[in-house]
């Protein structure tokens, strides 16, 4: 099984970069964690904002398997504690299918994303950068598979 983080938006921080391949080295051989990066389409002046997100939602899309399941990260979506995910792991483990994981860019994800997803997911009710996100998401599916495990990462 494998773990598809799709994120809108290229050329990150080195600091993104850097936290996010920590987690991701971390994890074990059976659960890789790979990233697609989409390309956020260019905003010029007066943009078309939901024309150039349905753009962006079609590429996300593109990047899901397609019979993976789907987790679109929205502010609207249920929020779930560290130990919750690590059980929706373990449930995502013994289904055996590849997960993706998508997250839109400044503008969000596009409807049909939302409708393609089997599951909306909160990190927070705050409003995060959406860099950080991606830092964020690895860690905490690392600290999931840690609890998973026993191993003494996670000391709740």
């Amino acid at each position: 099984m494998r773990l598809r983080l799709i994120c809108v938006g290229q050329k990150m921080p080195s600091w993104v970069t850097q936290g996010y391949q920590e987690y991701a080295r971390r994890m074990p051989p059976e659960l890789p964690l790979e990233l697609t990066e989409i390309g956020l389409v260019h905003r010029g002046k007066n943009p078309d904002i939901p024309r150039l997100v349905q753009r962006e939602g079609e590429s996300v899309l593109a990047a899901c398997g397609k019979s993976d399941r789907v987790i679109a990260l929205e502010v609207d979506g249920r929020a779930w504690s560290t130990e919750k995910l690590a059980a929706q792991l373990t449930d995502w483990q013994q289904d055996g299918r590849d997960v993706s994981f998508m997250v839109g860019g400044p503008d969000g994800l596009a409807d049909a994303c939302r409708q393609r997803a089997d599951q909306l997911w909160s990190l927070s009710s705050l409003t995060l950068p959406h860099p950080l996100v991606r830092v964020i998401l690895a860690e905490q599916l690392y600290r999931a598979w840690s609890i998973t495990r026993n191993h003494p990462y996670h000391r709740a």
